[in-house]
Order: C-alpha cells, then structure tokens, then sequence
C-alpha cells in the first residue's frame, strides 16, 4: 500500500508540473501570437453561445407601420374645449376618447372651413350613428354620418373610392359636403337637417331636427364648461335659420322627395 500511495504520489505530482508547463507555454504563445489568441477567443465564445439556450420568439403578423394607418390621437394633445367634448362624448357613447380625439379635432378643422359650428357635425355623428363608423342603415346609409354611398359615390373618388365611406375622416368630410348642399337647398339649418335625413316633403323629420339641436346645444354647453342639459329637448330651444349664400335652386322636373339626401 505504501508503494502504491508513493506511486500515485509521483505520477499525480509529475502530472500537475506538466499541466503547468503545458500552461506557461500556452501562455508564452498567446503573447507572442496575438491572432492566436483572438482566435481562440472566438472559438470559445462560439461554443458558449452554442451552449446558450434559444429564447422562444412569438410569431406575429403586426406591422410596425400600423400606426400610419390608426385614427386615434391622444386628447392631451387637444385644446382644452376639444377634449372636454372628447371625454364628454366617450363617457356619453362609450367610445373610446383617443379615436373621438381625433374626429372632434377633424370636426373642429371643418366647421371652421366651411363656416359650420363643428358642433352640429359632431352633434349629426351622435344622432346618425352613435360613432359608430361601420354603421349602416337598412336603406344603405353608410359611415359615421350615414351617406348615401350609392348615391353620393362621386364624392369618394378622390380619395380612393367608395369604400373609403368606412374611414371616419372621409365619411365625416362627404358628409359635410352633403349637409352644406342640403342647407344651401333648403335656405335654413332646420331645412337643410330635414333634406338629410330625407324628409324634405314629409309632414315632420320624426323629430331628427329636435334631436341633433338638443345635442348641439348639449355640446357647447361642455364647451363652455357647463353642466350639459340632460333633457331631450332643451327647454324654449327652438332650430334657427342659417342664412345661406345663393341657395342652389332644384332642377326643372327634378323629384321632391329625398331620401337621405338622395337627388342632391
């Protein structure tokens, strides 16, 4: 046993100086070889990252340009007016307020282009289709403010088509359009609503009118920072004549009756 032990004893001390001179001249060689090292630095950094576990990636199919495409905005972004109709009217018709950001701020720019409280717009959206821009009606009215597309069709060409009657801003935009032919045929706002919703030669609009008023008047008493009133109807309000520039004038043998705006 004790030559056994002796044994081991010089063959494991043997093994440790060589190990250690094996070491001293691989260390000797590195120095003097500096490519030799760098490559054995890649080589072993290559063969831990091979030994690296592979994270699992989630498949998708989201497009990082999406945003281009989303009609949201935030409402911080809007002037202090703005967002209050924007939170006023995503509480009223639970929507979410960064879509309805970006129709007020759109409504906003129109009226002021074409001379239209953007409160009336919004108040027709509200009436017409509760924001909901994919509505559309068992007679085809489309959109947020429910064209007629089929009818109104050349209105949407230069922006693509009538499919764009699903974007919101192009709807909102036709719509406009139409409602400022109707009050220019009617010479009157309250006219002009009754020509939209397609009630120009019927005794009454059903009460359309009365509607959108009272939400008319219910927004911009948000604008103003009050209380919006919570009846149908505000009380003493009636619609007020719009006075119009050179109202267009029917064509000759043309029929009475609009549906929806239809023979505009």
């Amino acid at each position: 046993m004790s030559d056994v032990a002796e044994g081991f004893f010089e063959v494991t001390h043997n093994g440790f100086a060589l190990l250690g001179l094996a070491i001293v001249f691989a260390v000797l060689a590195l120095a003097a070889r500096p490519d030799l090292r760098q490559s054995g630095e890649d080589q072993l950094m290559g063969w831990l990252q091979s030994r690296k576990p592979v994270p699992e990636v989630e498949v998708t199919d989201l497009e990082p340009t999406a945003i281009d495409r989303t009609t949201a905005a935030s409402p911080q972004e809007l002037p202090k007016p703005q967002a209050a109709v924007a939170y006023w009217l995503s509480k009223k018709y639970r929507v979410a307020v960064e879509p309805l950001s970006v129709l007020v701020s759109e409504a906003f720019d129109l009226g002021k282009r074409n001379k239209l409280d953007p409160t009336l717009i919004l108040a027709i959206m509200a009436v017409e289709s509760s924001f909901n821009p994919f509505a559309q009606s068992q007679v085809g009215a489309q959109g947020l403010m429910q064209v007629m597309t089929r009818v109104h069709g050349e209105k949407y060409e230069s922006a693509g088509g009538t499919l764009t009657a699903f974007d919101p801003v192009t709807n909102m935009r036709v719509g406009v359009k139409v409602l400022q032919e109707c009050i220019a045929r009617a010479g009157s706002l309250e006219g002009g609503l009754k020509f939209y919703v397609g009630a120009a030669n019927l005794p009454d609009d059903g009460g359309y009118a009365g509607k959108v008023m009272a939400e008319h008047v219910r927004l911009q008493q948000v604008i103003a920072g009050r209380a919006p009133s919570t009846s149908p109807t505000p009380p003493g309000m009636r619609v007020q004549p719009m006075p119009v520039v050179a109202p267009a004038k029917p064509e000759a043998n043309s029929p009475q009756n609009v549906a929806l705006a239809s023979d505009l």
